[in-house]
């Protein structure tokens, strides 16, 4: 094989790589992903795009379990929904035991080019009998105009590790609480 065949087939390689490693760079993303357990946490999330041309109309982000006294921010130009559902179990927060809280937020009505990214904000708190070293995820879907849709939901398990997930969900990881 002559050096430049070799070149080819080197370059071919990269690009192959290279663009099986997009997905994993192009999806919703925590802008900061660890934070102590008992803190207050704002949860970022980064929408880097559309859907293969189509503007994003709708972002949903599932707020995972000991994630408590959530309030989102409201986007201008977009509607905000709030789901409100039962805890697993009560958690404190400010010496009250709290059952319920949002379980899911919703902004709709906007849009979101292709080429062009947005974040939506969370505010809330880890609850402080979350385990440090544990990920809580953020399971995260944006609709299209054209009808598709990005699902970043996937959990990795023991059986599938986060790295062969294909659509994973963001996960934050709980660090010790800190000590003031």
């Amino acid at each position: 094989m002559s050096f430049v065949h070799r070149l080819a087939a080197h370059v071919l390689c990269l690009a192959v790589v290279a663009a099986s490693s997009v997905p994993a760079f192009a999806h919703a993303t925590l802008e900061v992903d660890k934070a102590p357990v008992g803190s207050f946490y704002k949860a970022v999330m980064r929408v880097p795009h559309g859907c293969a041309g189509s503007p994003t109309i709708r972002v949903r982000i599932r707020v995972p379990e000991g994630y408590i006294g959530v309030k989102p921010m409201p986007k201008p130009g977009w509607t905000l929904e709030i789901t409100r559902g039962k805890y697993e179990k009560p958690h404190q927060l400010f010496r009250n035991a709290l059952t319920e809280g949002v379980t899911e937020v919703s902004w709709s009505g906007g849009k979101l080019p292709d080429d062009e990214y947005d974040e939506f904000t969370l505010t809330g708190t880890l609850a402080s009998d979350l385990a440090p070293g544990a990920v809580v995820y953020f399971p995260t879907v944006q609709d299209c105009e054209s009808g598709a849709a990005e699902r970043w939901i996937e959990i990795p398990t023991a059986d599938k590790p986060a790295e062969s997930l294909k659509s994973p969900a963001s996960g934050l990881t709980l660090t010790p609480a800190s000590s003031k």
